[in-house]
């Protein structure tokens, strides 16, 4: 069963037994490459996202994680900013901004697809679209848990009315911070998916198109650059089809980031620790550019 589908009593024994199962895994690769860590970090696992309720709720246990490892643990993150009326989200744009300050766009192509760029002598950040977390639910409709490379995307015939209606959906005209979750993939694009009538190849090679063209117009109106900079990261940056297909929205007027598979499947982990060392310091780690949140503030709970 699915988290979000579970009691209450049945989600708390589950984040305390995740933060154990956490801790563990700390555990085992401490030990592994020998080293003794100031502190563990720890984003957990978003169950529910829901910031018009100023609601954000990531299990795995701060003081199982804690009592695991005998090492102080800093988790939920986002809180903070949504009782300053933020969206509580993107939280990595800080990182971004100060440790890849190269860039023109840093791009994470995760379950949620997510940009971070400078505008106007300031940091700025939102959701783009979904990305894997539908493109999955198909890939696992044809039998594996993703689709290789868009491998099965590129042999699907794309549709027009089902596009159409993906880059029509309300959320694409909100020119305020924003932020994507499972919720609003529910309401608003799963039934269209569903109602296509597509087979999973065809609604791949669709959903391919509408994110290349939301993630191509992001960067055309805050491109500053004739060729502007732009890291890739998270699962989709293996997503061949994609990249080509983003490449030729933006005419090949872009430069990719040659970026190794470290910074690649690790970048978000990286900063989520550096979020951490910022929130130990009592620096911001979060920005209301970003977020839309009423100041900056240094997010995150402290155990141990």
């Amino acid at each position: 069963m699915h988290s979000h589908l579970l009691s209450a009593v049945e989600l708390a024994l589950l984040d305390v037994s995740f933060g154990k199962w956490m801790g563990n895994q700390v555990n085992t690769f401490v030990a592994k490459v020998q080293i003794t860590p100031d502190a563990v970090c720890s984003h957990g696992h978003t169950v529910f996202h829901q910031p018009g309720n100023e609601l954000s709720l990531q299990i795995g246990n701060g003081w199982a994680i804690h009592r695991q490892t005998g090492l102080k643990v800093i988790n939920d993150f986002r809180m903070l900013d949504m009782q300053f009326g933020g969206q509580g989200a993107p939280l990595v744009p800080v990182g971004d901004q100060l440790l890849f300050p190269d860039q023109d766009f840093c791009i994470n192509l995760g379950g949620i697809a997510n940009i971070s760029m400078d505008h106007q002598s300031q940091r700025i950040a939102f959701d783009t679209c979904p990305f894997n977390l539908l493109l999955n639910e198909q890939a696992r409709k044809l039998g594996k848990n993703y689709d290789d490379q868009g491998k099965w995307a590129s042999e699907g015939s794309y549709d027009e009315s089902l596009l159409n209606m993906l880059n029509d959906l309300p959320f694409y005209r909100n020119t305020a911070a924003k932020s994507l979750a499972r919720e609003d993939l529910e309401v608003d694009f799963n039934p269209l998916i569903r109602n296509s009538g597509l087979d999973p190849k065809s609604i791949l090679a669709t959903l391919v198109r509408h994110y290349a063209f939301q993630i191509g117009k992001v960067i055309r109106f805050y491109s500053t650059s004739q060729n502007p900079k732009v890291l890739l990261t998270g699962g989709g940056a293996y997503h061949t089809f994609f990249i080509q297909k983003l490449t030729r929205e933006l005419e090949g007027k872009i430069w990719l980031y040659p970026a190794d598979s470290q910074i690649i499947e690790f970048k978000e982990a990286l900063i989520f620790g550096f979020l951490g060392v910022l929130r130990l310091a009592g620096e911001n780690n979060c920005l209301r550019t970003v977020t839309g949140a009423s100041q900056d503030s240094s997010g995150g709970m402290i155990f141990g």
